[in-house]
């Protein structure tokens, strides 16, 4: 299951690392794509912060198999394809940070999933994300 190619990540930073001047340009149904709180991160990046974001996409795909592999092992009676793209994501950046990023303590990994979860997912996502990566620590 791919996790994005290298042309997509190139389209995804340029629109959402990089300052946009019509970040509350109308998307079809006529709503804002950017909230004001976005738009203020959108501006407040910097070339090192995309770089870093950049290289930690990088680095989760060089082990994406892997990762997927003890994604696979630890969520039993899941299918990896069942997960959500939003939980997913999130379950690889984590696990790749308490498996092969020793700069990140696992506690820290484990609750910056669980907040992106609670952020970007679903009612349940927190508690799902939660669970799984409970049985890496």
């Amino acid at each position: 299951m791919p996790f994005h190619t290298e042309e997509e990540m190139e389209e995804q930073t340029s629109i959402y690392l990089v300052p946009q001047q019509d970040a509350h340009a109308e998307d079809i149904d006529g709503f804002s794509a950017v909230t004001d709180e976005d738009e203020a991160a959108l501006f407040d990046l910097t070339e090192k912060d995309t770089k870093k974001v950049t290289e930690r996409f990088q680095d989760v795909c060089e082990h994406l198999e892997e990762i997927d592999e003890m994604l696979t092992q630890k969520t039993s009676g899941w299918d990896i394809k069942r997960i959500g793209k939003v939980e997913l994501a999130i379950l690889r950046l984590a696990v790749y940070e308490i498996r092969f990023d020793e700069t990140v303590p696992d506690a820290v990994a484990i609750n910056e999933a669980v907040e992106l979860a609670k952020k970007f997912g679903q009612d349940s996502s927190a508690s799902f994300v939660n669970g799984v990566l409970a049985k890496f620590a």
